[in-house]
């Protein structure tokens, strides 16, 4: 054999091309799987050398139109750090409860539904090396683009079906930053998809609006009295101004020692929920209240154990299905990897990130002509109704002030006005607002029929 015919040199510039070109199929490879009758899909994307994105996707077995595209949604989880392929999926929208048992209220009813364990490092996503793990939102938005061109490849229906980006929590973060780079994508004719809308459930796009309006809205509620709302409202001071000097992780210092002080002074007040105290909302008796954002706050005090002495004995945790019958389905998950709700490690490398505002994001989005949708339970602390609308009124899009004029328009479900009003929407162009009476933190957990109506409207979805 002559070898020199298949060994030559080749110019340095020719190598360094062909290196790169390597470098980028390495970061998108992919490797999926699924139902044998194409249901569902799941799989990895390795976003990065040695990081890997997990995802799953579910086909809506609802009727279609075949005059109008079929809406996918894709949810992004919050923590920063817990699994929207474990939470969000089995505890709030996905088909399937935590018992493996149907979901009436299910947003398969509505949507093509994509899950992710974003970023890499939460739920079954993994790196193999922590310097791997993302330290900015935008970081985390050019992993997930590069999982969205992967899912374009993988499911068909994307080629043709507008995608929503419906966030919760710190998700909106997420969803803030993955919007606007899928939108520039797009723009520049670099990915050829339909950027629906982004839809931010009491999402932590302004860390200073929400954390001011803990005080006032705790003393309206009675779980605070004056003299703590003093010492409240001071350390909030200390925050804002951290903030506004770019003082990031010392921000978040001192927004956990504000947390901390409302925790103790309101007869631990549920921060998700003010109608209730720590530990007893439904969905974050799954989440490790040590973990998602009132991380340092409750780490010492409750645990998964903290589930409730109410509980069924023979009903599956979290945990159990996760590490158990839905790792054992899904076949790809590394043999000896353990699923966790929430990655305290996530969370920390991105604490010089977690306080800063993506509200430039948002009026970009808006910009662009893409629908942004703003829900919010009435009932939720950390990232409160309030909170959303201060961090509203600072948009500078130029439909502001023609959408904040506008009378809100009530909302029914299950029986209309008869069974009283569920929420109230305002809407003007592309932006949209929905206050959710009733609800806390979780809307989809805490009002099922209304979250399901709102995410029909959200899609236009043909079954609506």
């Amino acid at each position: 054999m002559d070898r020199s015919r298949y060994c030559s040199p080749l110019p340095l510039h020719l190598l360094l091309l062909g290196l790169i070109s390597l470098l980028h199929a390495c970061s998108a490879a992919s490797v999926t799987a699924g139902t044998p009758d194409g249901s569902e899909l799941w799989g990895y994307v390795e976003v990065r050398p040695k990081a890997h994105l997990f995802w799953w996707y579910y086909k809506s077995p609802a009727q279609r139109t075949p005059s109008k595209p079929w809406p996918t949604v894709l949810w992004l989880q919050g923590g920063p750090g817990a699994s929207g392929v474990g939470l969000g999926n089995f505890l709030e929208v996905g088909p399937l409860d935590v018992d493996l048992k149907p979901r009436n209220s299910t947003w398969l009813h509505k949507a093509d539904l994509i899950f992710v364990d974003n970023p890499v490092g939460t739920g079954y996503s993994y790196v193999e090396d922590d310097s791997l793990l993302v330290t900015s939102d935008w970081q985390q938005a050019e992993d997930m683009t590069t999982v969205v061109r992967a899912l374009v490849k993988e499911v068909p229906t994307l080629a043709t079906s507008p995608l929503f980006l419906v966030a919760e929590s710190y998700g909106g973060k997420y969803a803030a930053t993955l919007g606007v780079s899928v939108a520039r994508a797009v723009r520049a004719g670099e990915l050829n998809i339909t950027l629906g809308g982004v839809a931010l459930g009491d999402s932590w796009i302004s860390p200073e609006d929400f954390m001011l309006s803990y005080t006032p809205l705790l003393l309206s509620v009675s779980r605070l009295d004056d003299n703590a709302g003093d010492e409240a409202n001071k350390k909030a001071e200390t925050v804002k101004e951290q903030i506004v000097a770019g003082q990031w992780a010392a921000s978040h210092k001192s927004w956990v020692s504000l947390l901390d002080f409302i925790d103790d002074k309101s007869g631990n007040v549920d921060v998700y929920n003010f109608m209730l105290d720590s530990g007893m909302d439904p969905v974050a008796l799954d989440i490790p209240l040590g973990s998602s954002l009132t991380s340092s706050l409750h780490a010492t005090k409750y645990s998964t154990s903290h589930r409730g002495q109410d509980s069924q004995p023979d009903s599956n945790t979290i945990d159990s299905i996760m590490n158990g019958v839905i790792k054992q389905k899904l076949k790809i998950i590394p043999k000896n990897f353990t699923w966790g709700q929430q990655s305290d490690s996530v969370y920390h490398a991105l604490v010089n990130d977690f306080m800063k505002p993506r509200i430039d994001e948002i009026d970009e989005l808006l910009s662009y002509g893409v629908n942004v949708t703003v829900y919010n339970g009435q009932l939720d602390v950390i990232c409160s109704t309030n909170g959303a609308e201060a961090w509203v009124q600072k948009l500078k899009w130029d439909g502001l002030k023609s959408f904040l004029n506008l009378p809100r328009q009530p909302l029914y479900c299950g029986g209309g006005a008869s069974k009283g009003t569920k929420a109230f929407v305002r809407s003007y162009k592309n932006l949209h607002f929905y206050w959710i009476l009733g609800a806390g933190h979780y809307v989809p957990a805490d009002q099922p029929c209304i979250a399901l109506s709102m995410i029909s409207s959200i899609t236009q979805s043909p079954a609506s």
